[in-house]
């Protein structure tokens, strides 16, 4: 008799691992949905106000020459600048494997061309990424005493700068650029990365998560 109720408690077993899978499975899906909707809410949200420094997170340049998708966010940290939002901006990222220039050489000789002053632009040439950019951001920004930031960005990028910002000391606003050339489908793309991307480094930090994406 005991041989004959085996299966069935083997059977009973795996429907509740199913179970428990499949409401693990649940509380992922709705934890990414609310995370999506902040995204999503933040890429409409434009939180400038008057600030110690603009800080504008670097994109590709080709040989000096910002990208498209950078130049719509130097534009944006320039009118800001216009505007007294803040006395200095704060141009971002190192240079890749091969490259003449900086991220950051590229957004301050465009600012330049804007009429920006060379002493109101601070340069950070060391970060590879959002978060070293903001951490070396930060470190220098409160070696000047300045702590309060307007965070320039595509607005897909808003909600996870926003939350580096605040784990690497700084008090952050984020004003994302509405001229970006990233739209439509690509944009929604964007958004569900930075979905899963915000999402991870809640649970774990944004730190660590750059470190575990960088290890080999």
């Amino acid at each position: 008799m005991g041989a004959l109720l085996s299966p069935v408690r083997w059977v009973l077993r795996l429907a509740r691992i199913i179970q428990v899978a499949v409401l693990l499975l649940l509380l992922l899906a709705a934890y990414l949905g609310v995370v999506f909707v902040q995204v999503w809410q933040a890429s409409r949200s434009d939180d400038a106000r008057p600030a110690d420094a603009i800080v504008v997170l670097g994109a590709a340049q080709y040989d000096g020459e910002p990208s498209d998708v950078y130049a719509a966010r130097l534009d944006h940290a320039a009118a800001l600048y216009d505007r007294d939002v803040a006395p200095v901006i704060v141009v971002t990222g190192g240079k890749a494997e091969g490259d003449r220039f900086s991220e950051a050489t590229a957004g301050a000789d465009y600012l330049h061309g804007l009429g920006v002053p060379d002493d109101d632009i601070l340069r950070e040439t060391s970060g590879r990424n959002s978060w070293e950019s903001l951490a070396a951001s930060s470190r220098f920004l409160r070696d000047r005493g300045m702590d309060t930031v307007v965070l320039v960005s595509d607005p897909f990028h808003a909600e996870r700068i926003d939350a580096i910002a605040d784990e690497v000391g700084l008090d952050g606003y984020v004003s994302p650029t509405r001229t970006s050339p990233i739209d439509g489908v690509e944009e929604w793309r964007r958004m569900a990365s930075e979905t899963v991307k915000v999402a991870v480094g809640r649970l774990i930090g944004f730190r660590r998560m750059m470190n575990l994406r960088e290890t080999p």
